[in-house]
């Protein structure tokens, strides 16, 4: 469901370019000198950490080789200073206290095992060092996606808890759980919201039928008379255009023990 990194970008990525910005502004971490991006898709954290700390190096890790591509062109303006290594969340291909900071960014409800991605991002990280990661609030205000489920739902109440809504990890408290199961010092986390603009409605639907993500695969999955349906209640539900949507993140942040 991750797999074309130019449908991904305008399907997600026009929201992580916004949102990784603000997570860096909430999270409120010293200035790292080497900062791992787990999952680093397209490459928007790995941007936003690289402009806003010139002398820091970042390593990017994302197990889609497309995706992985993507970033070194997208980034490749800021030279020796960021990679990009095709790699796992069940095992960093990188050495242990080998960095500041790990970060993650809307990625960890899509691993096999969030607990042992945890469990990497501190292997690598030094003692006294920052883990901090973010995911959408599926359940209730991520407005881009929350519309179209609700909508597949008054179609279809089969698909009621199919969505992203159903992840531990994007209710409250659900990244705070995870960080203190993994053993992380000084936890803390809040909420953080950004909004999109779309030109028209044609703008927001096209996306959703490029397959990426859950609603993505189920939009691409349904029947040419079903995705009509869809369509339509979705429109009605939205206008069209041009319209803002928003989307708030759960964030949470801590520290290796010394």
């Amino acid at each position: 469901m991750f797999g074309d990194a130019r449908a991904y970008e305008r399907f997600m990525g026009r929201w992580s370019v916004q949102l990784a910005p603000r997570f860096l502004d909430e999270v409120g971490m010293p200035e790292p000198r080497r900062v791992l991006d787990l999952g680093s898709g397209t490459g928007n954290l790995t941007r936003a950490v690289a402009e806003r700390w010139p002398a820091c190096t970042v390593v990017g890790v994302d197990p889609s080789v497309p995706f992985v591509e993507a970033a070194r062109e997208r980034t490749g303006s800021l030279g020796g200073r960021v990679r990009f290594e095709v790699g796992g969340a069940d095992d960093v291909p990188l050495d242990d206290d080998s960095v500041d900071a790990a970060l993650a960014l809307l990625v960890l409800p899509f691993v096999p095992d969030a607990d042992r991605a945890v469990a990497q991002m501190r292997r690598v990280t030094r003692p006294g060092g920052v883990l901090a990661a973010a995911v959408w609030d599926y359940g209730r205000r991520m407005q881009m996606l929350r519309t179209l489920w609700d909508a597949a739902a008054r179609l279809d109440p089969s698909v009621t808890g199919q969505d992203e809504g159903t992840t531990p990890l994007g209710r409250p408290g659900g990244l705070i759980d995870l960080w203190q199961r993994g053993g992380l010092e000084d936890v803390d986390g809040s909420r953080v919201t950004v909004s999109t603009g779309f030109t028209d409605f044609d703008d927001y639907w096209e996306p959703f039928l490029r397959g990426q993500g859950p609603a993505g695969v189920y939009v691409a999955g349904l029947s040419d008379s079903a995705r009509a349906a869809l369509r339509d209640e979705v429109a009605a539900a939205v206008g069209p255009g041009p319209f803002d949507l928003s989307a708030t993140a759960w964030w949470v942040r801590g520290t290796v023990p010394e």
